[in-house]
């Protein structure tokens, strides 16, 4: 009889259900449950609904107890540095606002005046975004410090779920490290910092390790689903648990994590936290089993799936990468450029970039998209350059996991801009090692290595 393992993926637009199971060496995957998600305005703030979130994850939940398939563990993972805050009686307060929000707008300059841009960093390993964690509770502190003065606990979102799941709070570590107030020396809250900054410590919860036996499920939960299962800790923030199944054993690994964003870097025994490491604004967060994602965040398809939204709704990603790859524009935009967070009209900024530029302005979906994934190509090809020079590594190949495995002419223009062999594949990345953690903790894999020689030899790889 087969046991099964339930990861609950959630990303910026959409979250899932994936069971899997050990068959013959090798694991199956199956996704039972689907369900949107996106960032919503309220009281004056970008927000996600976690209330709504949390039903969808008990409804994927319950789809296990209908199918007979009933998981002996369950993990939930989602993106990083977000939170909520909980008061004395363990209430929400306030709304889960979201890293896209202008609320941090200035707040990097009112954190410099208690330690240096480089006096953090060199303390933190973390590259500068103002989304940060540490920028969202300085305009907290700021705009609503009633808030902090009531705060009793500050869970990461998947914390929150795993939190409403067993009663237990906890923080996971790969996504604490993403809130810039983790030591990576001590691997552990960086009291010193929370201090001078005035953020109350009470409100930090110990931090633990993905494969953390976490709990059973609350006896409320047990009665709503149907069924009592573990709950482990996967390596909570996405990327760190898509990190897991690179599906390679190599001594250097060089990866890009595909997907709303790109992350592109490598694994490191010991974070970079040298002045050099903070110029190129590489990040040291952290990875399952204390190693350090060493790697730079890239804008990614964020960029496609605004424009689809906009101008190619009725067109498929596979649809939009085939057009783009027929076009012979060559107009290119900085991906990094901050103009693309979170743009009223993406077409309209990456055409007004373009004119701006001097350069061919793009007019249908062919030629925008062209831009972007020629765009996105050659900013890879510049940060392998950065990380090969940085780390004294020069990489053979690349890995690209995630969904944005399967964008064909993207993979092509990665391979021709880096001079790299390009490996695509898995494309459910973040549930594989999600599940991947679970299976170790249960002990059917039997480390990091030997689970990586089985995404290999489980899940359809292409090379370019």
């Amino acid at each position: 009889m087969n046991r099964y393992y339930l990861a609950i993926d959630i990303g910026a637009s959409s979250g899932r259900h994936i069971l899997a199971h050990m068959e013959c060496g090798k694991m199956v995957l199956e996704e039972i449950y689907r369900f949107p998600n996106g960032m919503i305005e309220q009281d004056g703030e970008l927000v996600w609904d976690i209330d709504t979130l949390f039903e969808e994850i008990k409804l994927g939940m319950k789809k296990c107890k209908e199918m007979n398939k009933i998981p002996v563990s369950v993990g939930i993972d989602t993106w990083a540095v977000d939170f909520v805050l909980l008061d004395e009686l363990d209430r929400r307060m306030g709304n889960a606002v979201a890293y896209r929000d202008t609320r941090t707008e200035g707040m990097d300059e009112e954190v410099y005046q208690i330690i240096s841009e480089e006096g953090l960093y060199e303390v933190s390993g973390i590259q500068k975004q103002i989304f940060n964690t540490i920028y969202q509770l300085m305009a907290l502190k700021k705009k609503h410090p009633e808030q902090l003065i009531k705060a009793k606990k500050l869970l990461m979102i998947p914390d929150y779920f795993h939190y409403l799941l067993t009663g237990k709070a906890v923080t996971e570590y790969t996504n604490a490290t993403t809130t810039q107030l983790v030591s990576p020396e001590t691997k552990t809250w960086n009291w010193d910092l929370i201090k001078k900054l005035g953020y109350p410590e009470e409100i930090f919860q110990d931090i633990q390790m993905a494969g953390t036996e976490l709990s059973n499920l609350s006896e409320q939960i047990q009665q709503e689903i149907g069924y009592d299962c573990k709950v482990i800790l996967p390596a909570t923030h996405d990327t760190a648990s898509a990190v897991v199944a690179v599906p390679s054993n190599q001594e250097h690994n060089l990866y890009i994590s595909s997907g709303t964003w790109s992350l592109m870097g490598t694994e490191l025994l010991e974070a970079n936290c040298s002045p050099v490491s903070r110029e190129h604004n590489f990040t040291n967060e952290g990875g399952y089993n204390y190693r350090y994602r060493y790697l730079k965040n890239i804008m990614g398809l964020w960029m496609i799936q605004s424009v689809k939204r906009e101008i190619a709704e009725n067109l498929s990603f596979g649809e939009i990468c085939d057009r783009a790859s027929k076009s012979t524009i060559t107009s290119i935009v900085d991906c990094n450029d901050k103009r693309f967070l979170a743009p009223f009209n993406m077409t309209i900024e990456v055409q007004n970039a373009c004119r701006e530029s001097g350069q061919q302005v793009p007019k249908d979906i062919s030629e925008v998209a062209a831009v972007v994934y020629n765009s996105l190509a050659i900013c890879y090809a510049h940060t392998m350059k950065e990380i090969e020079d940085i780390t004294g590594v020069n990489y053979d190949r690349i890995h690209i996991v995630g969904g944005g495995a399967n964008a064909e002419y993207l993979n092509r223009l990665t391979a021709k801009f880096t001079r790299k062999k390009v490996y695509a594949g898995p494309t459910e990345a973040t549930a594989i090692g999600n599940i991947t953690t679970q299976l170790i903790a249960f002990e059917e894999l039997t480390d990091l290595q030997g689970a990586r020689k089985c995404i290999y030899e489980s899940f359809a790889i292409s090379v370019y």
